[in-house]
């Protein structure tokens, strides 16, 4: 009359238990490439190990000795003016004018007017500009309007990119330098 519940294995979890927790995922720059790591996280173009990129005057004073957390521009964030940094940006908000550091992530969101000088540029937003890196990577969701001086170019299908692309052994080398990047004041 009355069935008995099938008992459950010992090894199987209930529902709750097997869903996995929300985690924060945090980027760390490893060996001159920012790597991120977590199931957040997508991939960045990363150096294959034992190769070394060139070296120029303008890239090193991108690269600090110690490793820093990234600089983020959050979405309601607008600025007006050049962003500098030694180590990785990742912009989400708008910035109207130059962006020069190590690596830059530019999020679906985000809006940039100005030229973009570093080593790792991922592109997933806006930028009405020029573009100069080592490894350039413009992902399906980028609209990209303005040139591009690149080591290596990846565009993936449907991203948007009206300009020049020119291949160089050293991007980095030619860009226009800020005045505070070489530590002087405008004056």
């Amino acid at each position: 009359m009355f069935s008995k519940k099938p008992e459950k294995p010992e090894n199987e979890m209930s529902t709750f238990d097997s869903q996995k927790p929300i985690t924060k995922t945090t980027s760390k720059a490893v060996g001159g490439a920012a790597q991120s790591s977590g199931p957040l996280s997508s991939p960045t173009p990363a150096q294959p190990p034992g190769s070394s990129s060139p070296k120029s005057s303008v890239a090193a004073a991108y690269r600090g000795s110690d490793r820093m957390a990234p600089s983020i521009i959050g979405e309601d964030l607008t600025v007006t003016g050049n962003v500098l940094s030694k180590g990785e940006v990742q912009v989400d908000g708008q910035i109207q004018g130059d962006v020069h550091c190590s690596s830059l992530i530019v999020g679906e969101k985000a809006q940039i007017t100005g030229g973009i000088v570093a080593e790792d540029v991922v592109v997933r937003g806006q930028v009405m500009g020029s573009i100069r890196g080592v490894r350039v990577t413009l992902q399906s969701s980028s609209h990209v309007e303005g040139d591009i001086f690149h080591q290596s170019l990846a565009i993936e299908q449907g991203a948007f990119f009206e300009g020049k692309s020119r291949r160089s052994e050293d991007p980095i080398a030619s860009a226009p330098k800020i005045d505070m990047l070489q530590g002087q004041a405008a004056e």
